[in-house]
């Protein structure tokens, strides 16, 4: 196909039978987070798939992650292997592709079916977010490889296996493959059913403060217990002081206690801040470290902290707008209206901005109800964003958008 071929003769090469067919497989295999079976046949499954492309696939182990458990112990946590996809790896440009093959629905959930809510609707899990997302970056990049030229860049795919839950298990890989980048192209759901993108990003962080304390006898002599819940409440009362306009706080959950007559020795306070910009987000961490040590001193309290910033604000300068516009205007190209709003939530894209490539991160399906029994996605949209994507990657390859 040339590379100048009329944006129509890439909507018509897309199959979209074969991919409303895979997009039901691919939602009929749980793949909780946590479910590492599921998620384990689903790696299989997409290496198979991709294998279709050029390149070499691999089936990577996740980093080592650790969480704090309800009684104050570190433990490590378990995650699926993450598939990555290098085509041309010695191309002088290349692009990252992204998405992610686990889902908020854990294998006893309800929703583990797919059906039709009309006969343009397919309501199931993850079939907006994100499976139909990945098939939308497998057969976009198959037709891309029939464009002429195409050969003359490479680029990279990682489906990771822990999106949802912050990425932990991938973060060090996303930005190793990243990194020297000329574009990303991340395949999270439309931000809105219409197909608009997500556009500048704030960041979020989640943190699990452990308290130890003194037991004691509540009546006999409670002055000598050091009570663990107190100061995890004065400890809430206090980070929550700290939202500002650029970033809110938000107390989730304390643990820990004894029975009534009982002293709390122990309490795990767990939050989540959303800061949007970088200052809003070195300032809170500052801000943590001196309320901890202040806690720690009135109370006379062990305080340990776990956690952090997971995926910082993302914002969107000039090459990264550019890239923005281009996908607007091969959008228009193909007859379809895009534009972009602000977003209060998160992904991947955050982290490969950070690491200093352009990236929209918003190029899956047009869909909706996401992390919901009521997720939904419009199955046309399938084509369209194939389409949309194989043009996106053709033009950045035959000049200097960006």
């Amino acid at each position: 196909m040339k590379p100048d071929s009329a944006p129509q003769a890439l909507l018509d090469a897309v199959d979209g039978d074969a991919m409303l067919r895979e997009v039901q497989e691919w939602a009929a295999i749980n793949t909780g987070t946590a479910n590492i079976a599921g998620l384990d046949t689903m790696a299989g499954v997409l290496a198979d798939a991709f294998s279709a492309l050029p390149g070499a696939v691999e089936l990577v182990d996740p980093a080592p992650v650790t969480a704090i458990s309800a009684d104050g112990h570190e433990f490590e946590k378990p995650h699926g292997r993450h598939m990555v996809l290098r085509v041309r790896p010695q191309a002088e440009r290349r692009f990252v592709l992204t998405g992610h093959m686990d889902t908020v629905f854990p294998v006893d959930h309800p929703f583990q079916q797919v059906g039709w809510l009309d006969d343009d609707t397919l309501n199931g899990p993850g079939t907006a977010d994100m499976k139909g997302g990945l098939d939308v970056i497998l057969h976009a990049l198959k037709l891309f490889e029939t464009v002429e030229g195409s050969d003359r860049v490479g680029y990279d795919v990682m489906i990771n296996s822990d999106e949802e839950t912050g990425s932990l298990a991938s973060r060090g890989l996303i930005e190793e493959l990243a990194r020297g980048k000329y574009a990303a192209l991340t395949y999270e759901p439309s931000a809105l059913p219409d197909g608009t993108l997500a556009h500048a990003r704030g960041g979020t962080g989640n943190y699990s403060i452990t308290i130890h304390g003194r037991s004691a006898h509540a009546g006999r002599n409670p002055h000598e217990g050091r009570n663990a819940v107190v100061a995890a409440s004065d400890l809430v009362l206090r980070i929550a002081a700290l939202a500002t306009d650029d970033i809110t706080v938000n107390p989730a959950k304390i643990e820990g206690g004894s029975a009534n007559n009982v002293v709390p020795d122990l309490a795990v306070l767990r939050f989540n801040i959303r800061p949007k910009s970088t200052e809003a987000m070195n300032r809170f961490d500052a801000q943590l470290d001196a309320v901890l040590a202040a806690i720690k001193a009135q109370h006379e309290v062990g305080v340990h902290r776990h956690g952090g910033v997971t995926r910082p604000p993302k914002p969107v300068d000039e090459k990264a707008q550019r890239l923005f516009d281009l996908v607007r205007d091969c959008g228009a190209a193909l007859g379809q209206t895009i534009g972009w709003i602000p977003s209060g939530g998160v992904c991947d894209g955050n982290n490969i901005a950070a690491c200093g490539v352009p990236v929209v991160d918003t190029m899956g399906v047009r869909g909706g109800a996401i992390h919901s029994p009521d997720e939904f996605m419009i199955v046309p949209s399938l084509r369209e964003r194939a389409a949309l994507s194989a043009l996106v990657l053709t033009r950045l390859s035959t000049g200097d958008h960006l």
